[in-house]
């Protein structure tokens, strides 16, 4: 007779993260004070195994079920960080959430200087699909560099170039439209390098002045106004659900 497995457990940090409760930072920071119990038991270890499906857990007395799940786009402009606190005191992206918003994390990030398309949800487990570099998800930006595009410059850009010891590449580029002296590039990545397309064309000695991320797979930005927010709908999750799948 086989013996029976036991239930899986992670940790209580982690676990109240994936309940959509908060990050496991601010989780830590309630286990660490006492906040936190388990089956009535108060636990001070963020990694103290428990069982979400099973285990009863509380914070101050209110019992912690699974939150509904959001999943939200918001219109990132420049100069906004994607963290929840900045030491350097610069504005977050949190600041341009909902009052009444629940915790929601960041899918992935955008740089200081880059617009666009970002995602936050308290779904970890979609989240975490999305960042996956074996998902191979499209993710199209719009890039207004500083010189005016030839056809060589495109095809090193799919190519690929090697910088920092990474080589980095273009799933497709292609112009959109040029003036004088700058032009305007669609660029879509199939994977996610840290400051990817900023470091490609430092690689290649051209100066971004803009970048802006427009779509995540099948998901457009639109017309979504700067600095605002929407949930996305019950269709457009699950498109993504499938692109991924």
């Amino acid at each position: 007779m086989k013996p029976t497995q036991p239930r899986q457990s992670t940790g209580l940090a982690r676990a109240l993260s994936k309940l959509g409760y908060c990050s496991r930072s601010a989780a830590g920071r309630l286990i660490d004070q006492g906040h936190v119990r388990v089956n009535g038991r108060q636990v001070r270890d963020p990694e103290g195994p428990v069982r979400i499906e099973k285990d009863e857990i509380s914070i101050n007395g209110q019992i912690i079920k699974t939150a509904d799940r959001v999943y939200l786009m918001l219109n990132k402009p420049r100069g906004f960080v994607t963290t929840a606190s900045d030491e350097k005191g610069r504005q977050t992206v949190y600041s341009l959430l909902p009052a009444d918003s629940q915790w929601l994390a960041p899918v992935g990030r955008l740089d200081k200087a880059s617009e666009g398309l970002l995602l936050l949800t308290n779904d970890s487990a979609w989240a975490a699909r999305i960042t996956e570099p074996a998902t191979h998800l499209d993710k199209t930006y719009h890039v207004q560099i500083a010189a005016l595009a030839d056809k060589q410059l495109l095809l090193a850009l799919t190519a690929g170039v090697t910088e920092g010891g990474d080589l980095l590449k273009a799933k497709r580029a292609r112009l959109l439209r040029a003036g004088n002296k700058n032009c305007w590039l669609e660029i879509t990545l199939d994977e996610g390098k840290n400051r990817q397309i900023r470091r490609m064309f430092s690689a290649l000695e051209v100066e971004v002045l803009r970048l802006i991320r427009v779509a995540i797979g099948p998901l457009q930005l639109e017309d979504l106004p700067k600095g605002a927010t929407r949930e996305l709908t019950r269709t457009e999750v699950g498109n993504l659900r499938r692109v991924m799948a």
